[in-house]
């Protein structure tokens, strides 16, 4: 995925001079083919992330098209007031890219760990708000936000951990994309980002049961999460990000909101809390109660399967 994102931007900024590049002090070897290829559009402004906001809203007013790289902890969450009235408010075309979203930089603690970076942008006007989960979603995210229409953010997760689509995402941007058709009945799974893959796994386990994937938070299909809130009776959304504010919220606010028969929607995903200690990806991901057996034990429990 890191790739696809690195080479997408080069070829983007090859293409138009206005793409100007602006980091806080990361992504050195990210960046070393933009850095080769077009040093002139590349800017880092240090650890002063805030300042690289409003640097980035001021070319963005000049006619450049800015991509503000960080940490997901770090971008967006320290620099969220920015965001809101430097770029927001005024409804600038600036792209932000949050990499390490989730649990990814596990063994650096919570300060590092960015849980809440979705649930935070949701309730900012104007802002798109874009999770991919492999390879041919990140291809879909970039085509999208450097379309520059509209303030943009890429939130970027574990990125090794293989391809779910097998062909370039179509859809329409909001649109939920199909990952596995499997066999209709009366459990759905819906997952974004590193969870989609999980979810592929879940889905042997749980009578082959359909999974689809919301690489766009923010549009996302209202009129298609509703169908198929009307078609299951149980809808799983699985998300590395809190359960509060994130996709899982979403998807419960649109389903709460139709008339007739819809699904119980179940949301998995990190409880209201920080993490206990340090560790790699997968001991914080067990911790956190994201791991298959976990997940299977919280599904059949909440949906009365029996295993």
């Amino acid at each position: 995925m890191r790739s696809t994102f690195s080479h997408a931007l080069v070829k983007a900024a090859l293409n138009d001079p206005k793409i100007v590049l602006l980091t806080g002090d990361h992504g050195y070897a990210l960046f070393d083919d933009f850095c080769k290829a077009v040093p002139g559009q590349f800017i880092n402004a240090g650890i002063a992330e805030q300042n690289m906001v409003g640097m980035a809203a001021g070319l963005a007013k000049a006619g450049f098209k800015p991509v503000v790289y960080g940490l997901s902890a770090f971008v967006p969450v320290r620099v969220l007031e920015q965001i809101k009235i430097d770029v927001c408010y005024e409804n600038l075309p600036v792209v932000f890219i949050g990499d390490g979203a989730g649990l990814v930089y596990s063994s650096l603690g919570s300060s590092h760990q960015s849980t809440e970076d979705i649930a935070v942008l949701r309730a900012i006007p104007h802002m798109r708000i874009l999770s991919p989960g492999d390879t041919f979603e990140m291809a879909y995210a970039m085509e999208h936000a450097l379309a520059f229409q509209a303030p943009l953010y890429l939130r970027m997760g574990k990125s090794d951990l293989g391809d779910v689509h097998h062909a370039p995402i179509t859809a329409q941007l909001g649109d939920l994309v199909p990952a596995h058709q499997g066999t209709p009945g009366q459990l759905a799974l819906l997952a974004t980002g590193s969870m989609v893959g999980r979810a592929m796994q879940l889905s042997q386990q749980l009578g082959n049961c359909p999974v689809w994937s919301a690489p766009s938070i923010k549009p996302i299909n209202h009129s298609q999460v509703a169908a198929l809130a009307r078609e299951v009776a149980h809808l799983v959304v699985l998300e590395e990000h809190a359960e509060v504010g994130g996709l899982g919220g979403l998807v419960a606010e649109i389903v709460a909101g139709q008339a007739g028969q819809r699904a119980q929607v179940i949301r998995c995903g990190i409880m209201d809390r920080f993490s206990e200690k340090c560790g790699s990806y997968n001991y914080l991901i067990t911790e956190h109660g994201l791991d298959v057996p976990a997940l299977l034990t919280k599904i059949r429990l909440a949906t009365g399967m029996v295993s």
